[in-house]
């Protein structure tokens, strides 16, 4: 693409002190969710206290009646168990070890990413789209960007501003696509078993099984924690890419090519360009997935093969395993890129792109061990099974368990809400899940745990572009001001609150679709 654009000086723009808005205020005031869970394992432990000897029936999946009892923590048994438990059990192993796991997966993801395999992806395909299909692309590819964390953010969206500025247009157009498609369609994805599917799908099968709900769908079957949303979420891809691409061809382009923008004297489009090294890595990359996939067909069919055990229960490990798996698919390409690249000369190379991927994780690792903790304590003293009882005792009360679907859409509207005030899919999850998994299904054993991840996380998606907590808004901003130097966080959230709202009630339609007519939401 020619770089030869007229440039048009930009000037200092004095601005004035912008106004808070109302939820910018509530959510300054708001503290860390870390912070938050150390308060709430205070209070059960205190609640505990007062409550301890309390006793409460449940109904049991035979039809009778179970008796609880709270349990006082003060009690030199009890508190003898928080600091038994706390590092090994209550952390490390909690859900069976689901922290490995969330790991383990960064691992193979990582390295592609590290290796610049994916971000490589992404600007080879948006540079090779023609304008009429441009908005799709760019909506599709920011949903698929989500395996590759912060690519989507720091690669795509300014990406899409310079393709935009080459086609002579408004560049907030195809940033505004983008944008919607990598942070709104956050959930959705063609790539099963990605890193959220394993955040959300672990912990979703340790709620349940933590108050006693079968980790099971509605027909029975047992549910993979990696893939329990596939279906869907695939499903997903496909319908937010045509919302993204309605809602920008009807809405977002007629507003802005009214508007004026301007193209900073330092844009470069050569930034962006695909250089020859990366083409030819892109082969390479390409060997290595057929390599990784020949490998994965050959342990299907030897030793890894699907077998029926001495309980006469299918088994299949490639399945039971589909995490190792996936991470293998994203390590190989990942190498044989970097390896072509110049990016990984050695082993140690290959050893530190993995190890700084890791070192992000030091907030999940501090989160998990205070989160961990205080869901263990919730589930041991008994405090949650209560609330539990309380909250689907209220919604019988209303008669709200022969309505499924307005359950779906109040839990649907209630995370969208908070998703504004509080940022980390994992963070909320964390809170929302333990309640509203057992909750919904003691309301109404329809409302299984896949049911209830997939209206989380689309909710949890939806309103990411419109909250000025979201991690990366100010970094979105900073890109958009090179265009629009007078562009504020208040333009910038109803510039994407179309998408927010076409996302939000297609995606609910969406699942209410498959929810009623039984349609499985994975594999």
């Amino acid at each position: 693409m020619s770089t030869k654009l007229k440039q048009k000086k930009v000037t200092n723009v004095s601005e004035k002190p912008k106004k808070e808005s109302f939820i910018e205020k509530v959510g300054k005031k708001i503290p860390d969710p870390v912070i938050i869970f150390m308060g709430l394992y205070a209070l059960v432990f205190t609640l505990t206290l007062f409550m301890g000897g309390m006793q409460f029936e449940t109904l049991g999946a035979d039809g009778g009646n179970i008796v609880h009892e709270i349990k006082n923590m003060l009690t030199p048994e009890n508190f003898r168990w928080i600091f038994d438990n706390a590092l090994l059990n209550n952390w490390l192993a909690y859900g069976g070890g689901v922290l490995g796991t969330i790991l383990i997966v960064m691992l193979g993801v990582g390295l592609a990413e590290e290796s610049g395999l994916l971000s490589t992806i992404i600007k080879k395909v948006g540079l090779k789209v023609s304008d009429k299909f441009l908005p799709v692309v760019l909506v599709f590819l920011g949903i698929m960007s989500s395996i590759a964390t912060d690519a989507g953010y720091i690669i795509l969206i300014p990406l899409a501003g310079m393709l935009y500025v080459g086609l002579k247009k408004n560049p907030l157009i195809g940033m505004a696509a983008a944008f919607a498609g990598v942070s709104a369609g956050f959930s959705a994805n063609l790539i099963p078993g990605t890193p959220i599917d394993v955040l959300v799908g672990n912990n979703a099968k340790i709620f349940a099984e933590g108050q006693g709900v079968p980790f099971v769908s509605a027909s029975g079957q047992a549910l993979n924690p990696a893939t329990m949303n596939y279906i869907f979420i695939l499903a997903s891809t496909v319908l937010l890419s045509v919302v993204g691409y309605f809602i920008t061809a009807k809405f977002i382009k007629p507003r802005l090519e009214k508007e004026s923008y301007v193209i900073p004297e330092d844009f470069d489009a050569e930034n962006f360009a695909v250089k020859p090294e990366e083409n030819k890595a892109l082969k390479n990359a390409l060997l290595g997935l057929v390599l990784a996939l020949g490998i994965i067909a050959i342990l299907y069919v030897g030793p890894l093969h699907p077998y029926v055990n001495d309980k006469g229960a299918a088994v299949n490990p490639i399945m039971d395993n589909i995490i190792l798996f996936i991470t293998f698919a994203f390590f190989l390409p990942g190498l044989f890129f970097g390896k072509k690249v110049g990016k990984f000369n050695n082993a140690m190379d290959i050893v530190k792109a993995m190890s700084k991927q890791m070192s992000g994780m030091g907030y999940v690792l501090v989160l998990t061990f205070f989160s961990y903790n205080f869901l263990a304590l919730l589930s041991y003293s008994n405090i949650g099974t209560y609330i539990t009882y309380l909250g689907a005792s209220f919604l019988q009360s209303l008669g709200l368990s022969k309505y499924p679907v307005l359950l779906l859409i109040g839990f649907i509207i209630v995370t969208a809400i908070i998703n504004l005030f509080v940022g980390g899919l994992t963070s909320k999850w964390m809170l929302l899940g333990p309640i509203f998994i057992p909750m919904l299904f003691s309301v109404n054993p329809d409302l299984t745990p896949d049911v209830v991840a997939a209206a989380y996380r689309l909710a949890d998606s939806s309103t990411n572009v419109i909250s000025p907590l979201m991690s990366y808004a100010g970094i979105i901003l900073v890109f958009m001001r090179k265009y629009k130097p007078e562009y504020t966080l208040g333009d910038m959230i109803r510039l994407m609150t179309p998408y927010s709202i076409g996302f939000i009630i297609c995606w609910t339609i969406l699942l209410i679709g498959f929810f009623t007519l039984g349609i499985p939401l994975g594999i």
